[in-house]
């Protein structure tokens, strides 16, 4: 009993040494993730993760924009692939949107509709939306504008706010989800995001290279706060959220309560219906029920590539998968939004996994999505 007495003190002892350290040596963003992954039963992040962080909310507006169903909704069902996939996975929402129309649509484990999932990166393409709306409004020049006009701290580079939309800022960045100690953790979690981003060097030449870098957009988007004097929460519910007649509010998580800088590189909890809004918005060249909300020449940029060879415009995913042209937003955990104009498709995924092979960029589950949506619809 003294010896199980002294080792419990030993542990003890160690643990709040620990603790004392993290907190010196400006490590306790650690401490925060480790209560809200393993502490709730997961091992990595989770997309049901939003009530265990500050949000801002994304407000809809008075009116809201249902999707039309489909003459033939929900007709077919889903293929033995898709299936399969689905479970292998954890799907929790596929919807089809065929013509504008939602073709096909499928919720599990309790998920519905109206259910708010993490975006993870998806919020990326709608921090770089905020881009393309700060230019048409006038508060950025255009995407060739330097950062250094909002950031002194930046005034010896040359990277300009295309540079971090369409990720080749030449930061000083890893992009690792595995360390806890990687820098991406640290964004993730720590109660200080600008300290964090604004201690980033530019150590590449910017404007020449596609590197995909969190930190990148975690930049624009306080570019844009800075620009537009708006929280990113109320800039996106009054330049899209409202106008596209969401259905429902959403939430972007915030490093804290104090600084209230939302994650631009990630976080935004919201729905497929309304997420889907944004590939509809770019399938029909920034226009929403015959209104301008996003010039079609940023648009038409965002979704080409900007490095030849490479699969990222400006905010957007790009490849030409079976010939058609496809851009996408992209969240770690297999959030997808797909989006086809030659066909007017649009595929939505959401769930807790996604499969960790790669064919040209992609996950490969990204093109099994693709493939069971033409099926279904040939039925």
């Amino acid at each position: 009993m003294k010896f199980i007495k002294k080792l419990l003190k030993w542990l003890i002892g160690i643990v709040v040494a620990l603790v004392i350290a993290a907190y010196i040596f400006d490590y306790d963003y650690i401490l925060k993730g480790v209560r809200v992954v393993y502490f709730t039963g997961h091992s990595t992040a989770f997309i049901d993760d939003y009530p265990y962080f500050e949000n801002d909310t994304i407000k809809k507006g008075p009116q809201t924009d249902a999707w039309p169903l489909h003459k033939n909704y929900n007709a077919v069902t889903a293929t033995d692939e898709l299936t399969a996939i689905n479970d292998k996975y954890g799907t929790i929402a596929y919807l089809i949107i065929k013509n504008d129309s939602i073709f096909y649509e499928q919720y599990a484990e309790g998920y519905s509709k109206d259910s708010k999932t993490n975006s993870f990166s998806m919020a990326k393409s709608i921090t770089s939306a905020l881009l393309g709306k700060a230019i048409m409004e006038g508060y950025i020049k255009n995407l060739d504008q330097p950062i250094s006009d909002f950031y002194p701290q930046f005034k010896d580079t040359k990277t300009t706010v295309g540079d971090l939309s369409s990720m080749s800022s030449g930061l000083d960045w890893v992009e690792s989800y595995t360390s806890p100690f990687s820098i991406t953790a640290r964004a993730n979690y720590d109660d200080d995001l600008a300290e964090t981003i604004l201690n980033q060097k530019v150590v590449k030449t910017p404007g020449k290279e596609f590197e995909y870098l969190s930190g990148s957009t975690q930049l624009l988007g306080m570019v844009i706060k800075e620009a537009t004097g708006k929280q990113l929460a109320d800039y996106l519910s009054e330049s899209f959220w409202q106008p596209l007649g969401a259905e429902n509010d959403a939430l972007w998580q915030l490093d804290d309560d104090e600084n209230k800088l939302a994650k631009a590189f990630c976080c935004i909890s919201s729905n497929a219906r309304d997420f889907a809004r944004f590939g509809k918005l770019y399938k029909d060249h920034g226009k929403w029920n015959g209104k301008q909300l996003l010039d079609s020449t940023f648009v038409a940029k965002s979704t080409q590539s900007r490095f030849k060879g490479q699969p990222y415009g400006y905010g957007f995913w790009v490849s030409d998968y079976n010939n058609k042209h496809t851009f996408a937003m992209i969240g770690i955990l297999g959030q997808y939004v797909i989006t086809i104009p030659e066909d007017n498709v649009i595929i939505i995924r959401l769930g807790h996994h996604r499969s960790p092979e790669k064919v040209n960029f992609f996950p490969s589950d990204f093109y099994v999505y693709i493939d069971e949506a033409y099926a279904m619809m040939k039925k």
